[in-house]
Formats: C-alpha cells, sequence, structure tokens
C-alpha cells in the first residue's frame, strides 16, 4: 500500500482510501476492467463507494497519466495500470483481453513513411491460447 500512497503522492493526488483501493485494484488485476467493474469489485468492501466516485477517481488518473482509458473493442471505455506502449489481442471465445509484447514496441519514437511515432495503439483479435489447447482436449 505504501508504493500506491507514493505513487498519489508524486501525483498531487491526495491519497483517499477509495483512491488507493482503486489503483490497488489496477494494479493487481490486469484485466482492462471498465469503472462499472471496478465499481462491482470494489463496492462490498467499501459500501460507502459510489460510481461517481469511482468515475472521477478514473478520470484523474488518467489525466495524471497514472493510467491509460482504452477504447479496445467496442464503445466501452477501459482502464490499466500499464501505460507502456504494447499491443492488446481480444479473445473471440473468452472475450479475455491479454497485453502481448513483441517488435512492435520498435516503432515508438520511429518513423514510418515520413510520420513521426510517438504512440500507437494496436488492437488484434483472434482465439486465445488457452482456447485453443481447450479445442486440443
Amino acid at each position: 500500500m505504501k508504493s500506491i500512497i507514493r505513487i498519489l503522492k508524486e501525483n498531487d493526488i491526495a491519497p483517499s482510501m477509495q483512491r488507493i483501493k482503486i489503483l490497488e485494484y489496477l494494479k493487481n488485476y490486469k484485466t482492462h476492467p471498465t469503472a462499472d467493474m471496478i465499481y462491482q469489485a470494489l463496492a462490498d468492501e467499501m459500501p460507502t463507494l459510489s460510481k461517481t466516485t469511482v468515475y472521477n477517481t478514473l478520470k484523474t488518473f488518467t489525466e495524471k497519466g497514472i493510467l491509460m482509458a482504452l477504447s479496445l473493442f467496442g464503445n466501452e471505455i477501459r482502464y490499466e495500470y500499464n501505460t507502456q506502449p504494447h499491443i492488446h489481442f481480444q479473445c473471440t471465445k473468452c472475450d479475455k483481453i491479454y497485453d502481448l509484447y513483441n517488435s512492435f514496441d520498435h516503432y515508438n519514437n520511429d518513423l514510418i513513411d515520413g510520420h513521426k511515432i510517438t504512440e500507437y495503439h494496436i488492437n488484434l483479435k483472434g482465439v486465445c491460447r488457452s482456447c485453443l489447447e481447450k479445442v486440443g482436449d
């Protein structure tokens, strides 16, 4: 919890219990949740938590660069703690979203066809390794 409080203070955010729990959740669960998913996950533990608090906290964290707000697949906004460049892969069987790291990382700060790349977002869909293994069973 000390590292979460330090991150908040370094970003000039008062470390309230709600903010600590929301950031802790995102740091521990790399599931690319929506604001509603975060609320549902924390509501039993924190009965005074409101959806408004979750939305406002996520907005603040995103503005400060602690989180990324992603529109990956569809209309919903998902959040993640990992702000480093990477690829997102969604399984069409189980709907899980995975972070992938590979040779695409070299595009950051490179030129492609004369365009300077400073940020990129690549979203892929397919069948994940786990679902492929189940087909073989």
